[in-house]
């Protein structure tokens, strides 16, 4: 079946939809499922619905929160999930994705303990829990542009990527400079608990630096070809971290358990599969970071540059893709479902669920019944739809008029070089932007 945009009625007719192509996800209409607490690390997550880390773009140039970072989680925070995964925040400058990326530092660590504060007291009182406030730490690697322009730090060359016009050799980063990151991902750990955080993200995915390594079969050097090396950066990481924070600081990853890009040039494939996932390292991988102590893993897929539908299933974007969305959708919960299942005693948060629209309580409850997962995560319906964890979980309902409809808008505002967010929900601030650097361009 081709791409087709969204238009069910009924989630019968959806399912059907599903059938037809050859997968299905569970359905139960039993949103309680969705309001029991979770313990991590000794901390209690008041419900199953996360806020996942939706970059604002929004920062000051010194890389504190702006006025509409604030507003964000303002919202995100009157809204009632029980745990909000607070967007990239740099790790050092050169590691920044713009220059309004956010950045933690000893000379701004105040800013960010008032917005830490801020999202706990608000949510407290607006929904009487204190929500668990994790910070995702970032190097964009190929994506850094910290003055506005790129400035890549690869870890290898991808002909993916860039075609007939690689990268200039000195742009691929040295070991001494890996391990000198795995310093400022500790330093950037242990501000992050100074200020009010519970817990960091050392973050893995979408093809920035810690998760290109993943896939650096071709690169020489101690993080590079085989497993142990590919993996060297990210569990060095995870240990220094472990040691520059207190015991129940809670280290977690966004996770790519694929890449969706043909091998060697992909995670979560190999050599003839022809882009069909392999979950053998991915799983060989998680294993590993359970031993080291980590209970929490936030899966997702794709490259939002390159191939975006493997990783948010659209309506809209930038090119028409060769699979319904449907089909993007389920593989990333079904493989996501692997992890679960495989790693009972971790605790999982899915992605992809904002495409399923009002059905995707619905599915949530059905995940998490069938232990396929511990936590769904929502990233673009927490921009359209901030209030969607409080309606769920406290009045058992969804409210149609609010959900995200995929249509892409929040992402090409930022790819125009303005501060995402949704465009139709929350038009009176993010239309007129749209309109400046998107519609008059």
């Amino acid at each position: 079946m081709t791409f087709e945009k969204f238009h069910y009625k009924t989630w019968d007719e959806l399912a059907q939809t599903l059938k037809e192509l050859g997968t299905s996800l569970p359905y139960h209409t039993n949103l309680e499922l969705l309001s029991s607490p979770v313990m991590i690390s000794g901390k209690t997550v008041a419900n199953r619905v996360v806020y996942q880390p939706m970059e604002g773009c929004d920062g000051t140039p010194s890389g504190s929160p702006g006025e509409l970072t604030i507003r964000r989680y303002e919202r995100f925070a009157k809204g009632g999930p029980g745990l909000i995964w607070f967007e990239a925040t740099a790790i050092c400058q050169e590691g920044r994705a713009n220059p309004r990326q956010l950045y933690l530092t000893q000379e701004n660590k105040e800013d960010f303990r008032a917005i830490v504060t801020m999202i706990k007291e608000t949510c407290q009182r607006e929904n009487g829990f204190e929500p668990v406030v994790i910070m995702q730490a970032t190097h964009s690697g190929r994506y850094s542009k910290p003055n506005g322009y790129p400035e890549p730090i690869i870890a290898y060359n991808n002909p993916i990527f860039e075609g007939d016009h690689p990268i200039s050799a000195d742009r691929i980063v040295t070991d001494e400079h890996l391990a000198e990151l795995e310093d400022l991902m500790a330093r950037s750990a242990a501000l992050a608990e100074e200020v009010g955080f519970d817990g960091v993200d050392i973050k893995c995915c979408h093809r920035y630096l810690n998760c290109e390594l993943l896939s650096a079969y071709t690169r020489p050097g101690n993080y590079g070809g085989s497993f142990e090396n590919r993996t060297r950066f990210f569990l060095n990481c995870v240990r220094k971290v472990k040691a520059a924070v207190s015991s129940n600081f809670i280290v977690t990853s966004r996770l790519n358990i694929y890449d969706g890009f043909e091998y060697p040039y992909g995670f979560g494939e190999n050599e003839g599969s022809k882009l069909q996932p392999d979950m053998t390292e991915p799983l060989r991988l998680i294993g590993m970071l359970r031993d080291e102590g980590m209970e929490l893993l936030d899966i997702t897929m794709g490259n939002p540059y390159v191939n975006p539908h493997v990783n948010r299933p659209f309506d809209g974007g930038p090119y028409v893709p060769n699979e319904h969305p449907l089909t993007g959708v389920a593989r990333m919960l079904n493989y996501t479902a692997q992890i679960q299942q495989q790693y009972p005693d971790m605790k999982i948060v899915c992605s992809g669920m904002s495409y399923l629209r009002q059905y995707a309580p619905y599915v949530g409850a059905g995940l998490i019944d069938d232990n396929m997962t511990t936590f769904i995560g929502m990233g673009r319906m927490a921009f359209a739809y901030p209030d969607f964890a409080k309606d769920v979980v406290d009045h058992d309902t969804v409210d149609v008029s609010r959900v995200c409809i995929a249509c892409g808008k929040c992402s090409m505002i930022m790819r125009a070089g303005s501060t995402p967010g949704c465009v139709v929900r929350d038009s009176e601030v993010y239309l007129p932007l749209f309109r400046q650097y998107v519609q008059d361009k």
